[in-house]
């Protein structure tokens, strides 16, 4: 298995909100908003496939290392992801990075991570700066086996915060603005066996 399979949708959804219809004003059309939603989501599920394959025990080092690579660009700069236990009620926020790595070294011989239930828990609000922010939550499974016996498994509920700011890149010589979307903080909300 290797990650280019894993490419994120999103250079398809980047095209799909660029164009003349960009608003100079920086509000977002109701068919923008749909579209820059679709993308979002997308972007949140590639997250958990990254997840997925770089928690995986049998996923090679150097595959994690890029498909880790692939995962950091999901983010804005400076983002951290929360991390909880029901052994304990203490909330651990890593560094994207390091919390991958964090993800990789886990005691366990086997992993399974899986996100469900992924869904806007608040609309795309406008930011003074011109960038609009929402909340996206997910839920996530979480099992964990040794060979010894040990198991561990708990479902945790998790707030992403997303970003939608406004950019411009050059495709064949001609300046095109487009709307993006970050990823930022991942917030646990609630940990359950």
């Amino acid at each position: 298995m290797t990650y280019h399979k894993y490419i994120p949708a999103f250079i398809v959804g980047l095209l799909i909100i660029t164009g003349s219809t960009f608003a100079q004003t920086g509000e977002i059309s109701p068919q923008r908003k749909q579209a820059i939603d679709s993308l979002a989501l997308e972007k949140v599920k590639d997250l958990s496939k990254y997840i997925s394959i770089i928690g995986n025990k049998k996923t090679a080092f150097s595959e994690a290392n890029r498909v880790m690579d692939r995962a950091e660009e999901l983010f804005a700069p400076e983002t951290e992801i929360g991390v909880s236990s029901i052994i304990s009620k203490e909330i651990v926020n890593y560094k994207v990075r390091k919390y991958f790595q964090h993800l990789m070294a886990l005691n366990y011989d086997r992993v399974n991570i899986q996100w469900y239930n992924i869904h806007y828990i608040s609309d795309l609000e406008r930011q003074p700066d011109g960038r609009y922010v929402g909340v996206v939550t997910i839920y996530q499974r979480f099992e964990g086996t040794s060979e010894n016996g040990m198991k561990y498994k708990d479902t945790t509920k998790k707030d992403i915060t997303i970003y939608v700011e406004r950019k411009k890149t050059q495709i064949e010589g001609r300046v095109v603005q487009f709307w993006d979307v970050m990823l930022g903080d991942i917030r646990v909300t609630e940990t359950a066996p």
